[in-house]
């Protein structure tokens, strides 16, 4: 290893959090096959991971299903205090975990913190939560009969996970199956390995069972296919594509599982005259280049009212033009490498499409000095709704201007797309806010604010964006089954 990213990685205060082996069934299991991981800012090797095969998939199942046998007849309050420990533990290496992020997913470093504290807020949340799953009781339909509902861990469950947030979808995910009694086996993507690996290190060092949280790693498509097939492994959860969650549902399909997927996004914001220009302009950087651009919920069509138009261009070009692009463990940096070299290539496809078609770069548009996976932070106007760049998730730090003269217009085009995870409203006008909220087809709604994400809130989308919800008792009942019991008198 050499670089910036090695340095940190030598440099780490806990080196056992830098781990290469899976973890299965509380064993860490070494592989001669190995996949690489690599710094995305420089394509150098970092370190080779374990490749599992699908008896590693039998294994990890199996280890699973003997683990929920012992872990859901803990009591709650048993499994909430181990679930804290490890929230404790992410917080308290919380830079090591960072350094190990930004080395295999390239966003900046202060990003990569924070990401660490956002996940283990999910883990000490659903730590709670687990101890209220309640059940119901309901006054009975039949003469001295008493009938209630319980709800139960679903049981085996699986955690397909993605390279943006390659520490918070776990913590989203293990924390609520945990909480619920089910034991958890994770996938993490192979770009970014490490984070999950050094999850894993935390999770035995505090107690958790073995076998109740496992992590397998190497190629997605032969393991994720080999999970979905166990009759044992009762629910999934991914977070990643339409196109790959068409894919995992289909295969799922014969073992009927239960299905929670956070997939694209396509979000619209939505910018009224009336807004306050200073807020939106600095809601819209929040919007657009958060995680350098490659987050399902980033800004991707900017509808701009035509009276403040040039305006917001001008202010807007201004601002992300100050945006620095750089190694994501250089200080300072705002925008990182794209993890996959596909993303920055998708991302000068869109800008080089919609120049042709007739759009106007106002600021970046040319190749990054750094080369490789870098983008330089892009403002294109005069995009129009039939442009690749409106019509596909861009997932990179491009960001897309359209024009629109009043709100039932904009309305009408920001729902037509068979996306609909988040939307973005700007306007100092309550009734326009709300009638907006009422009627966009998205599952959450944002307005005059660019951050709504968190523990207690129910994340997910609507239409093809997505099934179920992450977060919230909503997040925590994705892995919990209602059982119905009617109890009868029995005669002397």
């Amino acid at each position: 290893m050499n670089g910036l990213a090695a340095s940190a990685l030598k440099g780490l205060k806990r080196a056992d959090l830098l781990e290469h082996r899976a973890f299965l069934g509380g064993r860490w299991i070494d592989r001669n096959r190995v996949l690489e991981v690599l710094d995305p800012a420089t394509g150098d090797k970092l370190i080779n991971v374990a490749a599992c095969d699908e008896k590693d998939v039998d294994l990890a199942v199996r280890a699973a299903g003997e683990a929920f046998a012992v872990w859901r007849d803990m009591r709650p309050v048993e499994r909430g205090g181990i679930l804290r420990a490890w929230a404790d533990e992410l917080r308290a290496n919380a830079n090591d975990l960072a350094a190990i992020m930004t080395a295999e997913q390239g966003k900046p470093l202060a990003e990569a913190r924070s990401e660490i504290f956002y996940g283990a807020g999910f883990i000490d949340w659903f730590a709670s939560e687990g101890e209220r799953a309640y059940g119901e009781t309901i006054p009975s339909h039949l003469t001295g009969s008493r009938v209630s509902v319980q709800m139960q861990p679903i049981g085996v469950t699986v955690a397909i996970t993605p390279w943006n947030f390659p520490s918070a979808m776990i913590a989203r995910k293990a924390g609520a199956a945990l909480a619920a009694g089910c034991t958890m086996i994770v996938k993490p993507a192979p770009e970014t390995p490490l984070s999950a690996l050094a999850l894993a290190r935390l999770a035995e060092e505090v107690g958790i069972p073995a076998g109740v949280f496992q992590v397998i790693t190497g190629e997605a498509p032969p393991l994720a296919k080999r999970l979905l097939q166990h009759t044992e492994v009762r629910a999934f959860s991914f977070t990643g594509s339409t196109e790959v969650g068409r894919i995992l549902l289909a295969q799922s399909a014969a073992t009927i599982k239960k299905a929670s997927m956070e997939l694209g996004g396509h979000a619209p914001f939505l910018l009224f005259g009336d807004a306050p220009l200073d807020a939106a302009v600095a809601g819209c950087i929040g919007a657009k280049f958060a995680t350098s651009g490659q987050d399902c919920l980033a800004a991707n069509r900017i509808y701009v009212q035509r009276g403040i138009y040039d305006q917001f261009v001008a202010r807007f070009a201004e601002a992300t033009a100050k945006l620095k692009v750089g190694h994501g463990l250089e200080e300072g940096t705002d925008i990182g490498p794209m993890t996959r070299l596909s993303v920055a290539e998708k991302c000068r496809q869109q800008i080089a499409q919609a120049i042709s078609a007739g759009a106007r770069i106002v600021c970046g548009g040319q190749d990054s000095p750094l080369g490789g996976n870098f983008v330089t932070p892009t403002i294109l106007a005069d995009v129009t709704d039939d442009m690749l760049i409106a019509r596909e998730e861009t997932f990179g730090p491009v960001a897309a201007i359209l024009a629109f003269d009043d709100e039932s217009e904009v309305l009408a085009r920001a729902n037509n797309s068979e996306m609909g995870l988040a939307a973005y409203v700007y306007t100092a006008d309550l009734n326009r806010a709300m009638r907006l909220t009422d009627r966009l087809e998205y599952g959450m709604v944002a307005v005059n604010t660019p951050k709504f994400t968190g523990a207690p809130i129910p994340f997910g989308g609507w239409k093809q964006s997505g099934l179920g919800r992450e977060g919230s008792k909503h997040g925590l009942a994705e892995y919990l089954e209602p059982k119905y019991v009617c109890i009868g008198n029995i005669a002397a």
